[in-house]
C-alpha cells in the first residue's frame, strides 16, 4: 500500500464517519456492503492484505421546504478523493430528462470543486438547495397528461461475447454498473463469458461505453434487439432483476483456474427465457442440452 492509497482511504473513512453522524438513521443512508467499511479499516491496519472493495452506499435525502425525496447513489474509487466520485441521483419527483440535467449538473458541481477534498456531504447539501429548480412547480394540464401516457422509449437489449470473466473487481463493476442504470440480465462468469443486458438504450449503451476499458481485450457485442414501447418496460424485459451465474466447470489449469463453464447448462437457461437462437449467435455452433 503506498502513501497516496492509504491517505485516500483514510479520508473515505473520516468521510464515512461524518455521513453516519449526520444521517443517523438506518433508512438514511445505506451500504451495499454492511461490511465494507470495516474492511477499509482492518486493510489499512494490516489485518487484511487483499484491497478492499469500492465503498458504494445510498444517501436517502428530503428537502425540508418542498418534501422532496431523493436517493443519491454513491461509489467512491480507491483513490477518492484524488479522483471524483461516481455519482447518481433519482426522484420520483423527477421525470426522465429532468433527471438527466439534475445529475450533469451535479456531476459539473463536483468537477467545480477541488481534488483531494472530500465532496459527498458537499454534494448532499447542494442537492438538498437546487432540487426544487429542477422539478417542474406547474401543473400538467390534462392534454400535457394524455400525451405523457403516449410518449415510447427505445427498449435495447445487448448480448456480449467475453473471452472470459474471471477477476472479482471487474465482476462487481459489472453488477454495481447495471444495478446503477437500472438494467436486467445476466453475467455468466468463467470461460467464456458472456453479458446480457436489458432496459433503456441511453442507459445500455452507457453501460457499454463504462465497461469497456483498455484492458480488457476479446469483448464484442454480438447481437442487439430494440423495439419502441409504450408504458412500462418490465412487460418486454425477459429477465427480473441482472444476476450473475456461475455453472459446473470443466479442468483447472494452474493457478489461473482456467476453467470452461458447462455449455450445455447455459443453453438450458437461455431456452427457458426462449433464447435459444442467441447461443449459435454467441459461439456459432448450435445449443444442445
Amino acid at each position: 500500500m503506498n502513501a497516496t492509497e492509504r491517505e485516500c482511504l483514510e479520508l473515505q473513512l473520516l468521510e464515512m464517519e461524518m455521513l453516519f453522524s449526520m444521517f443517523p438513521n438506518k433508512e438514511e443512508i445505506v451500504l451495499e456492503d454492511t461490511s465494507s467499511v470495516l474492511r477499509v479499516q482492518r486493510y489499512l491496519e494490516g489485518i487484511c492484505e487483499s484491497l478492499p472493495p469500492r465503498l458504494d452506499f445510498s444517501l436517502y435525502l428530503k428537502t425540508e421546504a418542498s418534501s422532496i425525496k431523493l436517493q443519491m447513489h454513491v461509489s467512491l474509487p480507491h483513490n477518492y478523493p484524488k479522483a471524483e466520485p461516481q455519482l447518481f441521483v433519482r426522484s420520483s419527483a423527477l421525470d426522465r430528462q429532468q433527471q438527466n440535467i439534475l445529475n450533469k449538473s451535479l456531476e459539473s458541481y463536483i468537477m467545480s470543486l477541488d481534488r483531494g477534498e472530500l465532496c459527498i456531504t458537499n454534494a448532499a447539501q447542494w442537492l438538498q438547495d437546487n432540487i426544487s429548480s429542477y422539478v417542474q412547480s406547474a401543473k400538467p394540464s390534462e392534454e400535457a397528461e394524455s400525451c405523457v401516457d403516449e410518449i415510447t422509449d427505445t427498449f435495447h437489449r445487448m448480448w456480449i461475447y467475453s473471452h472470459h470473466i474471471y477477476r472479482q473487481e471487474l465482476r462487481k463493476k459489472i453488477l454495481d454498473c447495471a444495478k446503477r442504470l437500472n438494467l436486467t440480465g445476466f453475467c455468466l462468469t468463467g470461460k467464456p463469458g458472456v453479458i446480457c443486458i436489458e432496459g433503456l438504450k441511453g442507459q445500455c449503451e452507457e453501460f457499454w461505453r463504462d465497461i469497456r476499458y483498455p484492458n480488457w481485450k476479446h469483448i464484442s457485442c454480438k447481437h442487439t434487439d430494440s423495439k419502441q414501447v409504450t408504458g412500462n418496460l418490465d412487460a418486454v424485459r425477459l429477465f427480473n432483476s441482472f444476476e450473475e451465474l456461475q455453472f459446473a466447470a470443466h479442468g483447472d489449469y494452474g493457478l489461473r483456474n482456467d476453467y470452461h463453464m458447462d455449455l450445455g447448462q447455459f443453453f438450458e437457461y437461455l431456452k427457458q427465457r426462449k433464447s435459444e437462437h442467441i447461443f449459435q449467435i454467441l459461439f456459432g455452433i448450435e445449443g444442445k442440452s
